[in-house]
């Protein structure tokens, strides 16, 4: 018996009524609602669709795994699901890669979705990377890096962390950290690059091997902040050495880090470059012309191409703008700006921001993992795929050879 008022007892059996009925729509339902992960996921936005595998044929791509941040904060997994969830490569893709493994470089201090992505994108089994976070970094984010390297034998978080000051001395020491223990890695990398967090690359891996083994000098690009400036003249370098200036970002031979590590000429360059503006600026391309570095050019420039980056003050002279917007005279990307990139000559692109503009860095993930894919000499694993043709699985066929 009812003993509410005859309107609020008729009000509550509907509704007990309504709710058995959808939950019997519900149980009987032919197909199970789709994952939120998906539903959470953004379509590729309209400039992208170019750039992507079978477009001209009409196929269309749907993105798998989009929360890639919120699964390494707050699952709870095995690292195996974790690997297959988060879509890494786990085999070398051919012979060539694996005879050539490579070491990295990279330092983060925010960002962490970008941070993932970026790892996926450049992670091969037979590589080896060394991730150096920030001293100050908030702990979440220190937990989250360590979890995910935890799940691979060849990543590993540097165990001295710099608390960096850019264009300070603390930015070259990080990577020196990072160097004295890829040094003594088993893994017997051939040469190392390093990265920041708003990288991601360009090249596949299998053109990175082919890139390094038809170079033998180092590739360095820009960095720089701002440090405080003390009146007092600096005294001249050790060995009246001959200052070069390039920029931060390089790719260096092992017998070159192992160079850096020990010989005489280049620990007095590192002492005496403590105290000065952006010593990694001048650093290795000062230490690039010492005739008794592995594969130096005492004579020689700095060329290469390890970033393309659209500095303002180039606008109209090597590149047609920024599409995003510039930040600290350097463009963060926007979807516009995916041409100039895939036509560019670098290996990897800085900058990206995931939370200002997603829809580029979405892009040119998939257009870089369905590069890296097409040139594979082994059977592509599905779990590989970062998004899945609308269509059956018979797509897969384009991936073979």
């Amino acid at each position: 018996m009812c003993h509410l008022e005859p309107t609020k007892c008729i009000f509550v059996v509907c509704l007990g009524i309504s709710v058995m009925v959808c939950s019997l729509i519900y149980l009987n339902a032919d197909e199970p609602p789709e994952p939120k992960s998906r539903l959470a996921c953004r379509p590729f936005a309209p400039q992208c669709k170019p750039f992507l595998l079978g477009y001209t044929s009409g196929l269309q791509w749907h993105r798998q795994q989009c929360q890639v941040e919120r699964y390494i904060v707050n699952q709870t997994l095995e690292c195996s699901k974790l690997v297959s969830d988060l879509n890494f490569i786990t085999a070398p893709l051919s012979k060539e890669e694996e005879d050539y493994p490579l070491a990295f470089i990279l330092t983060i201090h925010k960002e962490l979705e970008l941070f993932i992505r970026l790892l996926r994108a450049i992670y091969m089994p037979q590589n080896v990377y060394c991730i150096h976070v920030d001293g100050k970094a908030p702990q979440e984010y220190k937990a989250a890096v360590q979890k995910l390297a935890s799940c691979f034998g060849n990543v590993f978080v540097a165990r001295r962390s710099e608390t960096i000051t850019y264009a300070g001395y603390s930015r070259l020491q990080a990577d020196l950290n990072c160097m004295g223990e890829l040094a003594m890695s088993k893994i017997r990398w051939r040469k190392v690059i390093n990265l920041c967090g708003q990288d991601f690359p360009i090249m596949s891996n299998l053109e990175l091997v082919r890139y390094m083994q038809s170079k033998d000098f180092i590739h360095i690009e820009m960095a720089g902040s701002h440090v405080r400036r003390i009146d007092q003249r600096k005294g001249p370098p050790p060995h009246n050495m001959q200052l070069y200036f390039g920029t931060a970002y390089y790719a260096l031979t092992r017998e070159f880090v192992q160079f850096v590590l020990t010989n005489q000429v280049a620990q007095e360059l590192l002492m005496w470059s403590r105290d000065t503006y952006s010593p990694d600026e001048h650093f290795w391309v000062t230490l690039n012309h010492v005739k008794e570095a592995p594969g130096s050019f005492p004579s020689g420039g700095w060329q290469g191409s390890v970033r393309a980056i659209k500095w303002s003050d180039q606008q109209g002279a090597s590149h047609d703008g920024c599409r995003g917007r510039y930040v600290r005279d350097i463009c963060v990307y926007g979807i516009d700006d995916l041409p100039w990139i895939i036509k560019s000559k670098g290996m990897f692109a800085n900058k990206f921001e995931t939370d200002a503009y997603p829809e580029a860095l979405d892009c040119l993930e998939q257009w870089h993992r369905n590069k890296v894919l097409m040139k594979a000499t082994v059977p592509v694993e599905p779990t590989w795929l970062l998004a899945i043709p609308y269509s059956n699985s018979t797509d897969l066929q384009l991936w073979s050879k």
